[in-house]
């Protein structure tokens, strides 16, 4: 009798949990955006992982605790907190700058902010910095890290029933139908889910440094910068980031929101740019 090549019931039953850890996930509404998303932690549990995660980072780095770009960076900082709204309700933000050449920022859950010195020179200016860091704290803000950690334990669930399904299959075979279902989930889910992320902390992020008082259209100046530095860069099918093209594009289409939020703001109208 020849062997089955495939089994239905382990990948069924692996899908049906699947279903459950989802719909039994938290929900989030950003508050910001209006979308619903599902978080594996709850808050307390993000904030307490990213104290230890800043901690961390900390104890490993040069931290510059004073001089012209700590001023600048806790500057920044001190205007973007306070209009971070109802999503940032329960964070406690502190905010280091650490000597390290890499062009880099990044907040952790709860709102531990940490700019490296390398990101000042594409920075250029407050504004641009504050594009940066509005941006890393939209993350932050919408609980990014949190969905995409519910992401990774729902596709792990899945590919587990999956290669129960396939143990019967011929090792080769096992192995290429495997390679192509990693595959498929890396550009049809994965890689798409980080992207979306991004262009919503980018539309987040210019919101907050608008209310700040920041122009916003320093953010589309600082991403144009972006794409002068470094070298050869995946297309952006296989990247957790969008284009720097199609990121300009967009930031292009999201300005009069921001400009709209900058004026009601500031009570102010900005020139128009020559």
């Amino acid at each position: 009798m020849k062997k089955r090549s495939f089994r239905i019931v382990p990948i069924l039953l692996a899908l049906a949990f699947v279903a459950w850890q989802y719909f039994g996930s938290e929900k989030f509404v950003n508050p910001e955006t209006g979308q619903v998303a599902r978080v594996a932690l709850s808050e307390s549990q993000e904030q307490r992982l990213g104290l230890q995660s800043y901690q961390q980072v900390l104890s490993e780095s040069k931290v510059i605790p004073s001089g012209p770009q700590a001023d600048l960076v806790r500057r920044v900082a001190s205007r973007l907190a306070p209009v971070t709204g109802d999503a940032a309700r329960k964070f406690e933000w502190s905010v280091s700058l650490v000597d390290n050449p890499q062009i880099n920022a990044f907040c952790l859950p709860g709102g531990k902010i940490v700019v490296y010195t390398g990101i000042l020179r594409v920075t250029q200016n407050e504004a641009g910095l504050a594009a940066v860091m509005g941006h890393e704290m939209a993350h932050a803000t919408a609980r990014h890290g949190s969905q995409r950690m519910l992401q990774s334990k729902l596709m792990q669930t899945a590919a587990v029933g999956a290669s129960i399904s396939l143990a019967d299959m011929e090792p080769q075979q096992r192995q290429a139908t495997m390679a192509v279902l990693t595959g498929a989930a890396q550009y049809g889910a994965i890689l798409p889910f980080s992207r979306g992320h991004e262009l919503e902390a980018d539309r987040i992020g210019l919101r907050y440094m608008a209310r700040a008082g920041y122009d916003p259209r320093e953010a589309v100046e600082f991403w144009k910068r972006m794409a002068q530095v470094g070298g050869q860069k995946p297309p952006e099918f296989a990247s957790t980031h969008p284009a720097d093209g199609n990121r300009v594009a967009q930031l292009q289409k999201l300005m009069p929101e921001a400009l709209a939020e900058y004026e009601k703001a500031t009570g102010k109208r900005l020139p128009d740019l020559n």
